[in-house]
């Protein structure tokens, strides 16, 4: 005997569920992917970043996003499935069998709270890892812009009072051939510094934030007063990169949720970070629980209306759905962080206003 007589309703419902998520993920990151198309192209083409890096800064950039791209890929799929359920007469047909509403909404909180868990831990953890393997990409690549920067046979200023100077340049190694630098960071007495070769690289205590130029065999000459010559074998040359790259701490998205919770337990005196601290911790468990709450708006406006076009619309409602949320959140995050709002009652309030609206929709279908 089936104890549970909507057993197979529930499966049948799920896995209708599962292609339309994996295929709405695709289609958010492809979106997400092309805000990135120009920088990745500046970095393949201006910079020669082999394709192997700019796959991995892709991945890192997927990776950050997941836990804000599930709920947006549930979303899809749910009103894309009870959609089309209702547009094919199957939920007046399960409900003429006997079924309750919520059987019929059960695959929906069952995926919603499985897809919620995996955001969840994305969020709390891999998501932070991501972002900030991103951020130490990103910054080791920029280095990578100064040899771009100095080009063969051409005196080439930016280094912050510095004018240097090759006759060869190989921007891929940073290797540089017969050196001339004209350093005017001293003031009055200025530096001129010749070398047969060079390397430039990132500075081993400091990567990310300032250049090391390695020459090697070349003289230093001073002029002051006296003439001043001081022949070397090797000397550094420490500059910034020409595009004042700096060297970033873990930002706000890269910190685990247990290091938020850590930094929190210290006496912060500093107000605002407290705030943006308390801000991250709740976002954090508030796209979580966003899944189940998608979940509740998807199958209350997916089952309302018997629409002919369930596939376009249920695409229409679903971007106007996200566009209004995430207006809506983006105004609560900067009351939050500014201290206009309490922080939880900023964060939480576009989930509430969202769940509202699902139980409304859902109530109208209930019998």
């Amino acid at each position: 005997m089936n104890i549970f007589p909507g057993k197979k309703t529930v499966q049948y419902i799920f896995f209708e569920m599962l292609p339309s998520f994996i295929l709405g993920l695709l289609v958010f990151i492809s979106i997400i992917l092309m805000f990135q198309v120009l920088r990745l192209t500046e970095f393949a083409i201006v910079h020669g970043v082999p394709l192997k890096t700019i796959a991995e800064i892709i991945g890192y950039v997927v990776i950050s996003l997941l836990p804000v791209l599930f709920p947006m890929a549930l979303l899809f799929s749910v009103l894309l499935t009870y959609g089309r359920l209702s547009q094919d007469s199957e939920i007046v047909a399960l409900k003429a069998c006997g079924l309750p509403m919520t059987t019929i909404t059960l695959p929906a909180l069952i995926l919603a709270s499985l897809v919620g868990i995996i955001s969840a831990q994305m969020s709390f953890n891999i998501a932070p890892w991501g972002n900030r393997q991103f951020e130490v990409l990103y910054s080791r690549l920029a280095d990578t812009k100064a040899a771009a920067v100095i080009k063969e046979g051409t005196f080439s200023e930016g280094f912050f009072d510095m004018v240097v100077y090759a006759n060869e340049v190989d921007s891929d190694k940073g290797k540089l051939k017969k050196v001339f630098i004209y350093d005017e960071k001293s003031g009055d007495i200025p530096l001129t510094i010749i070398a047969k070769a060079g390397e430039i690289a990132p500075d081993p205590d400091k990567p990310g934030h300032e250049l090391l130029l390695r020459l090697q065999d070349g003289e230093i000459h001073r002029q002051a007063k006296t003439h001043t010559k001081i022949s070397f074998n090797t000397y550094d040359v420490q500059f910034s990169a020409p595009l004042n790259i700096e060297e970033k701490a873990k930002s706000m998205p890269s910190l685990t949720l247990q290091e938020v919770r850590n930094r929190l337990k210290e006496d912060i005196k500093d107000e605002e970070l407290k705030r943006k601290l308390q801000t991250e911790l709740h976002k954090r468990w508030a796209i979580s629980i966003l899944c189940v709450v998608f979940a509740l708006i998807g199958v209350g406006l997916g089952t309302t209306t018997n629409r002919r076009a369930a596939k376009a619309g249920g695409m229409i409602i679903c971007l106007g759905l996200i566009i209004g949320y995430w207006v809506l959140y983006i105004a609560a995050e900067g009351a939050a962080r500014s201290g206009a709002l309490p922080v939880a009652l900023a964060i939480w309030t576009p989930n509430v206003i969202f769940g509202v609206l699902g139980f409304e929709s859902l109530r109208r279908n209930w019998n």
